[in-house]
């Protein structure tokens, strides 16, 4: 039996932020109170009023394995994960090969099993083809079904009525969407070839326009609201999109929208200064979209904040905008900037407990996680306020050695990290190579 008490922590957790002892014994948290009395031989950690909070469960990430291991793996980026406060995630299907079968999604859970440091999950893929796979699922053991509706790589493609009609009628889990739609896209470049001129990267939000998203994202919502499903919309760019979601708590929500840090961090003034770096799909766009969603994580439009993490070396991003791949590293920076804008009074500090903990947990029913509670699993992060955090290329965890933050200096630390009650990051370095991840497990509320 391992034992750490964690003094004098500002421990922020469902809206509210006190000074707190908590006690971790083995996996879980035993006890929360005022004051604690340390055991013998019981480690002690005095966190001096830093925030104690429920670590991250980023339910959006892309960490390259199977396939495609030279942009990154499960090892490298849940390693990142945990040293921005990450502390459980969920992967997305288009590796290579695709997660389209329970055969995929086995094969990546022994992955994650020998070497994930954070907790985890794994979409399956939706086919045109693979309705059955789907409606094998089990929810207590699969966190969602990806659609890719009109835009994607290899065969994750689903744009037919019937297939999406049936996907979204019979998914026993929850369905994630990436809303774009192909034909916009299609017409937006046609538009630049016949004019004779070649897309640089300033003409990506041009391309991959309003429009784009908001005729998929609609298409999407209608869909859930005619067959009564589960969906959640991923990655939302555009003011537009917001219109079609219901402001105000995400209990008993059917349909919800998400924001990642990059589209609340960035806008199209970026593009000149950071190129192909920010270059990702659905694109980052104009200032006013980006004040429109920060405003809706205020008032509950935006249900959760995630990373859609999605690392390319830095010799593929660096290609001609035309060849150069759509996506960024994220994991190691997220919260940070989301406390960066804690400190300019955009968001306070329990939202963003609530947005990045409370929130993808209640969605998506995971067990005894997303909270700082008594006899839940002790997936902690400490973060100071005060300390800052400089960040380069070379100071990155990723495989990939490169950050779109880069030059940038935040203006809070993670001072330490636990996962399953085994602190895992001590502000500077990796404490264990060794995996302290855990599958996710989630109830089905039917």
């Amino acid at each position: 039996m391992t034992t750490t008490l964690i003094t004098n922590a500002c421990v922020v957790n469902e809206n509210r932020a006190e000074v707190m002892d908590v006690r971790i014994v083995d996996q879980r948290i035993e006890k929360i109170d005022k004051q604690i009395t340390a055991n013998e031989n019981e480690q002690v950690i005095d966190a001096q009023g830093n925030w104690l909070l429920p670590g991250m469960i980023d339910d959006q990430v892309h960490f390259r394995e199977p396939g495609l291991t030279h942009k990154g793996n499960i090892a490298s980026e849940s390693r990142a994960a945990v040293a921005g406060g990450i502390t459980s995630y969920m992967e997305m299907p288009n590796v290579s090969p695709s997660t389209t079968t329970q055969a995929a999604l086995d094969f990546k859970y022994d992955i994650a099993q020998q070497h994930s440091m954070a907790n985890y999950a794994f979409y399956l893929g939706a086919t045109e083809s693979n309705l059955e796979d789907i409606k094998a699922l089990d929810p207590e053991k699969t966190c969602g079904v990806k659609v890719f509706m009109g835009a994607s790589t290899g065969n994750l493609l689903v744009e037919k009525p019937q297939a999406l009609e049936a996907i979204f009628r019979d998914s026993p889990v929850t369905i994630l969407t990436h809303c774009e739609y192909g034909p916009v896209i299609k017409n937006n470049l046609a538009s630049f070839h016949n004019s004779g001129k070649i897309p640089i990267i300033t003409d990506h939000p041009i391309i991959r326009d309003a429009n784009a998203c908001y005729q998929s994202s609609s298409y999407a919502v209608g869909l859930a609201k005619r067959f009564q499903s589960n969906l959640h919309v991923l990655h939302i760019t555009t003011e537009k999109e917001l219109e079609l979601f219901s402001p105000g708590a995400i209990e008993n929500k059917r349909i919800t929208a998400e924001a990642c840090v990059h589209h609340l961090w960035f806008s199209e003034q970026d593009y000149p200064r950071l190129g192909n770096l920010i270059k990702c799909n659905p694109a980052i766009k104009a200032e006013s979209d980006r004040a429109a969603l920060l405003n809706a994580v205020n008032t509950g439009v935006i249900d959760i904040i995630a990373t859609d993490h999605a690392p390319h070396t830095w010799q593929e991003k660096n290609q001609d905008y035309n060849q150069a791949p759509a996506g960024l590293p994220l994991v190691q920076h997220a919260l940070l900037s989301l406390l960066d804008h804690v400190k300019q009074s955009r968001f306070t500090i329990e939202q963003i407990v609530e947005k990045t903990a409370h929130n993808p947990a209640k969605r998506f029913n995971v067990v005894e996680r997303g909270f700082i509670r008594e006899g839940y699993y002790a997936d902690l992060v400490l973060v100071s306020p005060n300390q800052t955090t400089p960040v380069t290329h070379k100071n990155t965890f990723y495989h990939c050695q490169w950050s779109p933050f880069a030059g940038h200096e935040f203006s809070s630390k993670i001072l330490s990290t636990w996962v399953n009650g085994q602190q895992v990051f001590d502000g500077q370095q990796l404490i264990s190579e060794k995996s302290a991840g855990l599958p996710l497990s989630f109830f089905n509320p039917n």
